[in-house]
């Protein structure tokens, strides 16, 4: 299964972990998008994000239209949902047009402490 993993870790973390696989030759299982805090990645991956990333999910290729026809919204609002899940990598642009979402699977992974 390919998994994408969505997590909340500072530059310099992620950083490390990268040189840290690099020096040892680790390999990575799964794929991974850091942010910063909280509130970046819920500000990239909004309610009606999320729900478009479930139903590309396994689908295969599929036209920002169609996208748009599964949800049940409007295609200007998903081509802008599109777009910005496109520059945070979440999504691909398919051979021959159209969008891929490429994983099978999602993971979140932030801690929320007291202050």
């Amino acid at each position: 299964m390919k998994t994408i993993i969505l997590d909340v870790r500072s530059p310099d973390a992620s950083m490390g972990d990268f040189l840290q696989g690099w020096k040892t030759g680790a390999r990575q299982t799964a794929a991974r998008i850091s942010f910063a805090t909280p509130e970046l990645l819920w500000q990239v991956l909004t309610a009606k994000r999320w729900e478009l990333l479930k139903v590309l999910c396994g689908a295969g290729p599929v036209s920002i239209r169609e996208a748009a026809r599964r949800v049940h919204r409007d295609i200007k609002a998903v081509h802008g949902d599109v777009t910005a899940l496109l520059n945070a990598g979440l999504l691909d642009r398919a051979e021959g047009g159209g969008i891929v979402f490429p994983y099978d699977a999602v993971k979140v992974e932030f801690l929320l402490q007291a202050a």
